[in-house]
Protein backbone atom coordinates (compact mmCIF):
# COMPACT_ATOMS: atom_id res chain seq x y z
CA UNK A 1 0.00 0.00 0.00
CA UNK A 2 1.33 3.43 -0.95
CA UNK A 3 2.34 5.61 1.95
CA UNK A 4 -0.10 8.49 2.52
CA UNK A 5 0.72 12.15 2.19
CA UNK A 6 0.15 14.28 5.28
CA UNK A 7 -1.59 17.68 5.10
CA UNK A 8 -1.85 19.42 8.47
CA UNK A 9 -4.07 22.52 8.42
CA UNK A 10 -4.18 24.67 11.54
CA UNK A 11 -5.88 27.85 12.59
CA UNK A 12 -4.69 29.99 15.49
CA UNK A 13 -6.64 30.43 18.73
CA UNK A 14 -9.93 28.98 17.50
CA UNK A 15 -12.66 28.04 19.98
CA UNK A 16 -13.70 24.40 19.73
CA UNK A 17 -17.33 25.27 18.97
CA UNK A 18 -16.81 27.50 15.94
CA UNK A 19 -17.49 25.14 13.05
CA UNK A 20 -20.78 25.53 11.25
CA UNK A 21 -21.51 21.80 11.18
CA UNK A 22 -21.87 21.92 14.98
CA UNK A 23 -22.79 25.58 15.55
CA UNK A 24 -25.46 26.91 13.17
CA UNK A 25 -24.57 30.54 13.92
CA UNK A 26 -21.38 30.17 11.83
CA UNK A 27 -20.89 29.55 8.12
CA UNK A 28 -17.93 27.27 7.40
CA UNK A 29 -18.96 25.13 4.41
CA UNK A 30 -15.47 23.75 3.80
CA UNK A 31 -14.78 22.68 7.37
CA UNK A 32 -18.32 21.25 7.38
CA UNK A 33 -17.37 19.24 4.30
CA UNK A 34 -14.23 18.00 6.02
CA UNK A 35 -16.31 16.90 9.02
CA UNK A 36 -18.77 15.12 6.72
CA UNK A 37 -15.95 13.27 4.99
CA UNK A 38 -13.95 12.46 8.12
CA UNK A 39 -14.10 11.97 11.87
CA UNK A 40 -14.52 14.83 14.33
CA UNK A 41 -12.92 14.31 17.73
CA UNK A 42 -14.86 16.24 20.36
CA UNK A 43 -12.33 15.82 23.19
CA UNK A 44 -9.07 17.14 21.73
CA UNK A 45 -6.77 19.21 23.96
CA UNK A 46 -3.73 21.43 23.66
CA UNK A 47 -0.66 20.79 25.84
CA UNK A 48 -0.41 24.54 26.56
CA UNK A 49 -2.87 27.38 25.82
CA UNK A 50 -0.28 29.63 24.14
CA UNK A 51 1.36 29.51 20.72
CA UNK A 52 5.07 28.68 20.96
CA UNK A 53 4.81 25.84 23.52
CA UNK A 54 2.00 24.06 21.68
CA UNK A 55 3.44 24.54 18.20
CA UNK A 56 6.74 23.13 19.41
CA UNK A 57 4.82 20.17 20.85
CA UNK A 58 3.19 19.52 17.47
CA UNK A 59 6.56 19.00 15.77
CA UNK A 60 8.40 17.31 18.67
CA UNK A 61 5.68 15.04 20.05
CA UNK A 62 6.70 16.22 23.52
CA UNK A 63 5.17 18.41 26.23
CA UNK A 64 6.46 21.98 26.72
CA UNK A 65 8.05 20.96 30.03
CA UNK A 66 10.05 18.40 28.02
CA UNK A 67 11.05 20.18 24.81
CA UNK A 68 11.94 23.37 26.67
CA UNK A 69 9.90 26.06 24.88
CA UNK A 70 7.70 26.46 27.95
CA UNK A 71 6.09 29.86 27.29
CA UNK A 72 5.83 32.75 24.86
CA UNK A 73 9.16 34.50 24.47
CA UNK A 74 11.11 31.26 24.72
CA UNK A 75 12.64 29.33 21.86
CA UNK A 76 12.52 25.74 20.70
CA UNK A 77 16.23 24.98 20.60
CA UNK A 78 17.51 23.77 17.25
CA UNK A 79 18.92 20.58 18.73
CA UNK A 80 15.44 19.25 19.51
CA UNK A 81 14.39 16.35 17.30
CA UNK A 82 11.35 17.12 15.13
CA UNK A 83 8.95 15.01 13.15
CA UNK A 84 10.03 16.67 9.90
CA UNK A 85 13.43 15.04 10.26
CA UNK A 86 11.77 11.62 10.37
CA UNK A 87 9.69 12.36 7.28
CA UNK A 88 12.72 13.67 5.42
CA UNK A 89 14.71 10.55 6.30
CA UNK A 90 11.85 8.47 4.90
CA UNK A 91 11.93 10.27 1.54
CA UNK A 92 9.11 12.76 2.14
CA UNK A 93 9.12 16.39 1.08
CA UNK A 94 8.46 18.59 4.11
CA UNK A 95 7.15 22.15 4.14
CA UNK A 96 5.56 24.77 6.38
CA UNK A 97 3.56 27.66 4.93
CA UNK A 98 2.39 30.43 7.27
CA UNK A 99 2.92 30.77 10.99
CA UNK A 100 5.78 28.99 12.73
CA UNK A 101 6.36 30.89 16.00
CA UNK A 102 8.98 28.47 17.29
CA UNK A 103 11.17 31.45 18.24
CA UNK A 104 10.71 34.79 20.05
CA UNK A 105 10.57 38.28 18.57
CA UNK A 106 13.79 39.17 20.37
CA UNK A 107 17.18 37.50 20.26
CA UNK A 108 20.18 37.68 22.58
CA UNK A 109 23.86 36.84 22.27
CA UNK A 110 23.07 33.40 23.65
CA UNK A 111 19.82 32.71 21.78
CA UNK A 112 19.44 33.62 18.11
CA UNK A 113 16.08 33.89 16.39
CA UNK A 114 15.15 34.08 12.72
CA UNK A 115 11.69 35.23 13.82
CA UNK A 116 13.00 38.36 15.55
CA UNK A 117 13.83 41.95 14.69
CA UNK A 118 15.65 43.10 12.62
CA UNK A 119 16.04 39.98 10.45
CA UNK A 120 12.26 39.53 10.52
CA UNK A 121 11.98 42.44 8.09
CA UNK A 122 15.21 41.95 6.14
CA UNK A 123 13.53 41.04 2.86
CA UNK A 124 16.83 40.40 1.09
CA UNK A 125 17.51 37.63 3.60
CA UNK A 126 14.09 36.02 3.08
CA UNK A 127 14.42 36.11 -0.70
CA UNK A 128 17.13 33.49 -0.43
CA UNK A 129 16.09 31.62 2.72
CA UNK A 130 13.52 28.83 2.54
CA UNK A 131 15.00 26.36 5.00
CA UNK A 132 15.86 24.01 6.41
CA UNK A 133 13.99 25.11 9.51
CA UNK A 134 13.09 22.74 12.36
CA UNK A 135 12.90 19.71 10.12
CA UNK A 136 11.07 21.42 7.24
CA UNK A 137 13.14 21.47 4.08
CA UNK A 138 11.00 24.32 2.67
CA UNK A 139 9.37 27.16 4.60
CA UNK A 140 7.49 30.31 3.64
CA UNK A 141 6.87 32.28 6.81
CA UNK A 142 5.16 35.29 8.34
CA UNK A 143 4.77 36.41 11.93
CA UNK A 144 2.05 39.08 12.12
CA UNK A 145 -1.56 38.64 13.14
CA UNK A 146 -3.72 41.00 11.07
CA UNK A 147 -2.11 44.47 11.11
CA UNK A 148 0.68 43.86 13.61
CA UNK A 149 4.01 45.57 12.98
CA UNK A 150 5.70 42.16 12.82
CA UNK A 151 4.89 41.85 9.11
CA UNK A 152 7.81 40.79 6.92
CA UNK A 153 9.45 37.55 5.80
CA UNK A 154 7.99 35.67 2.82
CA UNK A 155 4.51 37.17 3.18
CA UNK A 156 5.81 40.69 2.55
CA UNK A 157 7.76 39.47 -0.47
CA UNK A 158 4.63 37.82 -1.86
CA UNK A 159 2.62 41.03 -1.48
CA UNK A 160 5.26 42.91 -3.43
CA UNK A 161 5.27 40.22 -6.14
CA UNK A 162 1.49 40.63 -6.40
CA UNK A 163 1.90 44.33 -7.09
CA UNK A 164 1.03 45.57 -3.60
CA UNK A 165 3.92 48.01 -3.32
CA UNK A 166 2.16 49.97 -0.54
CA UNK A 167 1.67 46.94 1.69
CA UNK A 168 3.18 48.79 4.67
CA UNK A 169 0.13 51.06 4.72
CA UNK A 170 -1.98 48.18 6.03
CA UNK A 171 0.15 47.48 9.10
CA UNK A 172 0.95 49.23 12.34
CA UNK A 173 4.06 51.37 12.89
CA UNK A 174 7.02 51.17 12.78
CA UNK A 175 6.61 49.58 9.35
CA UNK A 176 3.45 51.34 8.25
CA UNK A 177 0.94 54.10 8.77
CA UNK A 178 -2.03 52.04 9.92
CA UNK A 179 -4.15 53.85 12.53
CA UNK A 180 -4.22 51.75 15.68
CA UNK A 181 -7.78 52.90 16.26
CA UNK A 182 -8.94 50.93 13.22
CA UNK A 183 -11.24 48.24 14.54
CA UNK A 184 -12.98 45.26 12.95
CA UNK A 185 -12.68 46.27 9.26
CA UNK A 186 -9.14 45.83 7.93
CA UNK A 187 -8.60 48.00 4.83
CA UNK A 188 -6.26 45.45 3.23
CA UNK A 189 -7.85 44.04 0.04
CA UNK A 190 -8.67 40.35 0.30
CA UNK A 191 -6.31 39.41 -2.59
CA UNK A 192 -3.40 40.54 -0.36
CA UNK A 193 -4.67 38.92 2.84
CA UNK A 194 -2.42 36.23 4.32
CA UNK A 195 -5.20 33.63 3.96
CA UNK A 196 -4.92 34.14 0.20
CA UNK A 197 -1.13 33.82 0.40
CA UNK A 198 -1.21 30.60 2.43
CA UNK A 199 -3.70 28.90 0.13
CA UNK A 200 -1.91 30.00 -3.05
CA UNK A 201 1.51 28.87 -1.86
CA UNK A 202 0.17 25.61 -0.40
CA UNK A 203 -1.47 24.80 -3.69
CA UNK A 204 1.70 25.60 -5.63
CA UNK A 205 3.58 23.07 -3.51
CA UNK A 206 0.84 20.48 -3.95
CA UNK A 207 1.19 20.84 -7.71
CA UNK A 208 4.96 20.52 -7.44
CA UNK A 209 4.77 17.38 -5.31
CA UNK A 210 2.21 15.87 -7.65
CA UNK A 211 4.37 16.54 -10.71
CA UNK A 212 7.42 15.09 -9.00
CA UNK A 213 5.44 12.12 -7.64
CA UNK A 214 6.81 12.87 -4.17
CA UNK A 215 5.13 12.01 -0.87
CA UNK A 216 4.83 15.03 1.39
CA UNK A 217 4.30 16.30 4.90
CA UNK A 218 2.89 19.79 4.46
CA UNK A 219 1.72 22.12 7.23
CA UNK A 220 -0.59 24.97 6.15
CA UNK A 221 -0.55 27.22 9.21
CA UNK A 222 -3.19 29.97 9.22
CA UNK A 223 -3.03 33.03 11.51
CA UNK A 224 -6.72 33.66 12.16
CA UNK A 225 -8.91 34.02 14.15
CA UNK A 226 -6.21 35.17 16.60
CA UNK A 227 -6.83 38.80 17.66
CA UNK A 228 -6.58 41.60 16.78
CA UNK A 229 -10.16 41.37 15.52
CA UNK A 230 -9.83 42.56 11.94
CA UNK A 231 -11.19 41.25 8.66
CA UNK A 232 -11.38 42.81 5.15
CA UNK A 233 -14.64 43.77 3.52
CA UNK A 234 -17.15 42.38 2.75
CA UNK A 235 -16.50 39.88 5.55
CA UNK A 236 -16.66 42.59 8.22
CA UNK A 237 -20.45 42.81 7.78
CA UNK A 238 -21.09 39.09 7.39
CA UNK A 239 -22.44 38.60 10.90
CA UNK A 240 -24.90 40.82 12.79
CA UNK A 241 -23.79 41.06 16.44
CA UNK A 242 -27.41 41.40 17.54
CA UNK A 243 -28.27 38.02 16.01
CA UNK A 244 -25.49 36.07 17.72
CA UNK A 245 -25.34 34.29 21.06
CA UNK A 246 -22.84 36.31 23.10
CA UNK A 247 -21.25 34.38 25.99
CA UNK A 248 -21.13 36.11 29.37
CA UNK A 249 -20.23 35.61 33.00
CA UNK A 250 -22.59 33.88 35.44
CA UNK A 251 -22.92 36.00 38.60
CA UNK A 252 -20.93 34.53 41.48
CA UNK A 253 -19.17 31.85 39.42
CA UNK A 254 -15.69 33.04 40.44
CA UNK A 255 -16.48 33.13 44.16
CA UNK A 256 -15.02 29.63 44.65
CA UNK A 257 -12.17 30.04 42.14
CA UNK A 258 -8.54 31.06 42.75
CA UNK A 259 -8.16 34.83 43.26
CA UNK A 260 -6.86 35.65 39.77
CA UNK A 261 -10.21 34.65 38.25
CA UNK A 262 -12.19 37.28 40.13
CA UNK A 263 -9.49 39.89 39.66
CA UNK A 264 -10.12 39.83 35.90
CA UNK A 265 -13.53 41.36 36.61
CA UNK A 266 -12.01 44.43 38.31
CA UNK A 267 -11.37 47.68 36.45
CA UNK A 268 -7.72 47.95 37.55
CA UNK A 269 -6.50 44.67 39.06
CA UNK A 270 -2.97 44.54 40.45
CA UNK A 271 -1.10 41.47 39.20
CA UNK A 272 2.36 42.95 39.76
CA UNK A 273 3.24 40.35 42.40
CA UNK A 274 3.06 37.64 39.72
CA UNK A 275 5.51 39.23 37.29
CA UNK A 276 8.90 38.33 38.66
CA UNK A 277 10.69 38.62 35.30
CA UNK A 278 9.12 41.94 34.35
CA UNK A 279 7.25 40.55 31.34
CA UNK A 280 3.47 40.77 31.08
CA UNK A 281 1.41 37.63 31.49
CA UNK A 282 -1.38 36.68 29.10
CA UNK A 283 -4.76 37.02 30.76
CA UNK A 284 -3.62 38.64 34.01
CA UNK A 285 -5.44 41.95 33.48
CA UNK A 286 -8.96 43.35 33.48
CA UNK A 287 -11.25 41.52 31.05
CA UNK A 288 -14.03 44.07 31.26
CA UNK A 289 -15.17 45.82 28.08
CA UNK A 290 -18.23 47.74 26.87
CA UNK A 291 -21.26 45.64 25.97
CA UNK A 292 -21.35 46.82 22.36
CA UNK A 293 -17.70 45.92 21.82
CA UNK A 294 -18.20 42.49 23.40
CA UNK A 295 -20.86 41.77 20.80
CA UNK A 296 -18.90 43.21 17.89
CA UNK A 297 -15.79 41.15 18.55
CA UNK A 298 -17.82 37.93 18.34
CA UNK A 299 -19.14 38.95 14.92
CA UNK A 300 -15.63 39.80 13.71
CA UNK A 301 -14.12 36.65 15.21
CA UNK A 302 -16.71 34.53 13.37
CA UNK A 303 -16.04 36.45 10.14
CA UNK A 304 -12.30 35.74 10.43
CA UNK A 305 -13.12 32.03 10.68
CA UNK A 306 -15.45 32.16 7.68
CA UNK A 307 -12.82 33.93 5.57
CA UNK A 308 -10.21 31.36 6.56
CA UNK A 309 -12.69 28.59 5.72
CA UNK A 310 -12.93 29.93 2.15
CA UNK A 311 -9.19 29.47 1.64
CA UNK A 312 -9.09 26.11 3.38
CA UNK A 313 -11.66 25.15 0.78
CA UNK A 314 -9.32 26.20 -2.01
CA UNK A 315 -6.68 23.83 -0.61
CA UNK A 316 -9.16 20.96 -0.34
CA UNK A 317 -10.33 21.66 -3.88
CA UNK A 318 -6.73 21.53 -5.12
CA UNK A 319 -6.30 18.08 -3.55
CA UNK A 320 -9.35 16.93 -5.49
CA UNK A 321 -8.20 18.58 -8.71
CA UNK A 322 -4.79 16.88 -8.51
CA UNK A 323 -6.24 13.50 -7.63
CA UNK A 324 -4.45 13.53 -4.26
CA UNK A 325 -7.42 13.49 -1.87
CA UNK A 326 -7.61 9.69 -1.55
CA UNK A 327 -3.88 9.46 -0.89
CA UNK A 328 -3.71 12.25 1.71
CA UNK A 329 -4.35 12.19 5.43
CA UNK A 330 -5.80 15.61 6.27
CA UNK A 331 -5.85 16.88 9.85
CA UNK A 332 -7.52 20.15 10.80
CA UNK A 333 -7.08 21.63 14.27
CA UNK A 334 -5.83 24.73 16.08
CA UNK A 335 -3.05 25.46 18.56
CA UNK A 336 -5.36 26.40 21.46
CA UNK A 337 -8.80 27.78 22.15
CA UNK A 338 -10.15 31.24 22.90
CA UNK A 339 -12.42 33.21 25.21
CA UNK A 340 -14.88 35.66 23.71
CA UNK A 341 -16.94 36.30 26.83
CA UNK A 342 -17.18 32.86 28.41
CA UNK A 343 -16.81 33.21 32.20
CA UNK A 344 -16.33 36.94 31.65
CA UNK A 345 -12.96 36.30 30.00
CA UNK A 346 -11.37 37.48 26.76
CA UNK A 347 -8.56 36.00 24.62
CA UNK A 348 -6.43 33.57 26.69
CA UNK A 349 -4.41 33.14 29.87
CA UNK A 350 -4.05 30.94 32.94
CA UNK A 351 -7.70 29.84 32.97
CA UNK A 352 -7.97 26.21 31.91
CA UNK A 353 -11.63 26.12 31.01
CA UNK A 354 -12.68 23.90 28.12
CA UNK A 355 -13.12 27.07 26.04
CA UNK A 356 -9.36 27.58 26.10
CA UNK A 357 -7.80 24.13 26.19
CA UNK A 358 -10.25 22.09 24.08
CA UNK A 359 -9.88 22.23 20.30
CA UNK A 360 -11.67 21.67 17.00
CA UNK A 361 -10.13 18.50 15.59
CA UNK A 362 -11.07 16.76 12.31
CA UNK A 363 -9.29 13.89 10.56
CA UNK A 364 -10.00 12.78 6.97
CA UNK A 365 -8.44 9.90 5.09
CA UNK A 366 -10.86 8.30 2.59
CA UNK A 367 -11.25 4.56 3.04
CA UNK A 368 -9.23 4.59 6.29
CA UNK A 369 -10.85 7.09 8.65
CA UNK A 370 -14.64 6.75 9.06
CA UNK A 371 -16.68 9.50 7.40
CA UNK A 372 -19.32 11.53 9.20
CA UNK A 373 -18.35 10.20 12.62
CA UNK A 374 -18.02 11.99 15.96
CA UNK A 375 -15.76 10.49 18.60
CA UNK A 376 -15.21 11.38 22.26
CA UNK A 377 -11.82 9.64 22.33
CA UNK A 378 -9.40 12.01 24.06
CA UNK A 379 -6.73 13.50 21.79
CA UNK A 380 -3.73 15.73 22.53
CA UNK A 381 -1.65 17.74 20.10
CA UNK A 382 1.44 15.94 21.43
CA UNK A 383 -0.05 12.87 19.72
CA UNK A 384 0.08 14.35 16.24
CA UNK A 385 3.73 13.58 15.49
CA UNK A 386 3.72 9.90 16.58
CA UNK A 387 0.34 9.26 14.97
CA UNK A 388 1.32 10.74 11.61
CA UNK A 389 4.51 8.70 11.62
CA UNK A 390 2.65 5.45 12.33
CA UNK A 391 0.14 6.19 9.57
CA UNK A 392 3.08 6.34 7.20
CA UNK A 393 4.57 3.09 8.50
CA UNK A 394 7.45 4.72 10.36
CA UNK A 395 8.81 4.01 13.82
CA UNK A 396 8.15 6.55 16.54
CA UNK A 397 11.28 7.98 18.22
CA UNK A 398 11.49 6.87 21.84
CA UNK A 399 11.80 10.47 23.07
CA UNK A 400 8.32 11.35 21.79
CA UNK A 401 5.88 11.20 24.71
CA UNK A 402 2.67 11.60 22.72
CA UNK A 403 0.72 8.43 22.02
CA UNK A 404 -0.06 6.76 18.71
CA UNK A 405 -3.72 7.47 17.88
CA UNK A 406 -3.73 5.81 14.45
CA UNK A 407 -5.95 2.88 15.48
CA UNK A 408 -8.38 5.32 17.11
CA UNK A 409 -8.52 7.48 14.00
CA UNK A 410 -9.36 4.47 11.82
CA UNK A 411 -11.99 3.29 14.29
CA UNK A 412 -10.18 0.03 15.09
CA UNK A 413 -9.64 1.06 18.72
CA UNK A 414 -11.96 2.95 21.07
CA UNK A 415 -9.28 5.06 22.76
CA UNK A 416 -5.52 5.39 23.12
CA UNK A 417 -5.43 7.60 26.21
CA UNK A 418 -7.77 8.10 29.18
CA UNK A 419 -6.64 11.63 30.02
CA UNK A 420 -4.92 14.75 28.75
CA UNK A 421 -2.56 17.17 30.47
CA UNK A 422 -2.34 20.89 29.79
CA UNK A 423 0.52 23.01 31.14
CA UNK A 424 0.73 26.78 31.64
CA UNK A 425 3.86 28.46 32.93
CA UNK A 426 4.46 32.13 32.30
CA UNK A 427 6.95 32.91 35.07
CA UNK A 428 9.78 30.77 36.45
CA UNK A 429 8.16 30.27 39.86
CA UNK A 430 5.07 32.40 40.42
CA UNK A 431 2.74 31.33 37.60
CA UNK A 432 2.91 27.61 37.07
CA UNK A 433 -0.14 25.38 36.72
CA UNK A 434 -1.12 22.04 35.23
CA UNK A 435 -4.47 20.50 34.41
CA UNK A 436 -5.41 16.82 34.29
CA UNK A 437 -8.66 16.03 32.48
CA UNK A 438 -10.27 12.63 31.98
CA UNK A 439 -13.59 11.42 30.61
CA UNK A 440 -15.55 13.14 33.38
CA UNK A 441 -13.41 15.28 35.68
CA UNK A 442 -10.86 18.05 35.47
CA UNK A 443 -8.39 19.12 38.14
CA UNK A 444 -5.98 22.08 38.01
CA UNK A 445 -3.09 22.44 40.45
CA UNK A 446 -0.83 25.44 41.03
CA UNK A 447 2.81 25.47 42.07
CA UNK A 448 3.19 26.39 45.78
CA UNK A 449 -0.53 27.22 46.11
CA UNK A 450 -3.25 25.49 48.15
CA UNK A 451 -6.04 26.66 45.86
CA UNK A 452 -7.06 24.87 42.66
CA UNK A 453 -10.01 23.80 40.55
CA UNK A 454 -12.06 20.65 40.16
CA UNK A 455 -14.94 20.50 37.73
CA UNK A 456 -17.38 17.68 36.99
CA UNK A 457 -17.71 18.00 33.22
CA UNK A 458 -20.63 15.57 33.15
CA UNK A 459 -22.84 17.30 35.71
CA UNK A 460 -21.43 20.81 35.24
CA UNK A 461 -20.35 21.14 31.58
CA UNK A 462 -20.33 24.94 31.89
CA UNK A 463 -17.68 24.69 34.62
CA UNK A 464 -19.54 27.01 36.98
CA UNK A 465 -19.12 25.12 40.27
CA UNK A 466 -15.57 24.59 41.53
CA UNK A 467 -15.50 21.54 43.82
CA UNK A 468 -11.93 22.04 45.12
CA UNK A 469 -12.80 23.17 48.66
CA UNK A 470 -16.05 21.27 49.17
CA UNK A 471 -15.74 18.74 52.05
CA UNK A 472 -18.15 16.28 50.41
CA UNK A 473 -15.73 16.00 47.47
CA UNK A 474 -12.55 15.50 49.49
CA UNK A 475 -12.25 11.87 48.40
CA UNK A 476 -12.66 12.86 44.75
CA UNK A 477 -9.96 15.49 45.21
CA UNK A 478 -7.53 12.91 46.62
CA UNK A 479 -8.32 10.49 43.81
CA UNK A 480 -7.78 13.10 41.08
CA UNK A 481 -4.54 14.32 42.64
CA UNK A 482 -3.24 10.76 42.60
CA UNK A 483 -4.33 10.28 38.98
CA UNK A 484 -2.57 13.51 38.07
CA UNK A 485 0.67 12.30 39.68
CA UNK A 486 0.40 8.99 37.82
CA UNK A 487 -0.14 10.89 34.56
CA UNK A 488 2.95 13.02 35.17
CA UNK A 489 5.02 9.90 35.83
CA UNK A 490 3.57 8.25 32.74
CA UNK A 491 4.60 11.03 30.37
CA UNK A 492 8.28 10.95 31.27
CA UNK A 493 10.37 10.29 28.13
CA UNK A 494 12.53 7.19 27.79
CA UNK A 495 14.84 8.32 25.03
CA UNK A 496 17.33 5.49 25.62
CA UNK A 497 16.21 1.83 25.61
CA UNK A 498 17.71 -0.48 28.20
CA UNK A 499 20.37 -2.57 26.47
CA UNK A 500 22.06 -4.38 29.32
CA UNK A 501 21.71 -5.68 32.88
CA UNK A 502 24.18 -3.12 34.21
Amino acid sequence: MKRPNILLITSDQQHWNTIGAFNPELRTPNLDRLAEEGTTFTRAYCPNPTCTPTRASIITGMYPSQHGAWTLGTKLLEDRHTVGEDFTAAGYKTALIGKAHFQPLKETEQYSSLESYPILQDLDFWRSFHGPFYGFDHVELARNHTNEAHVGQHYALWMEEKGCSNWRDYFLPPTGTMDKKVRHKWPIPEPYHYDTWIAERTNALLEQYKNEDQPFFLWSSFFDPHPEYLVPEPWDTMYDPEQLTIPSITPGEHDRNPPHFGMTQQQKPDFSHLRESGFGVHGYRSHLMPEGERKRIVATYYAMISLMDKYIGKILDKLDELGLADQTLVVFTTDHGHFFGQHGLQHKGGFHYEDLIKLPFIVRYPGQVPAGKRSAAIQSLVDLAPTMLRFCGMDVPAAMTGVDQSAVWTGAQEQARDHAICEFRHEPTTIHQKTYVDARYKITVYYNQTYGEIFDLQEDPGELHNLWDEPEHAALKSELLLKYVWAELGKEPLAMPRIGHA
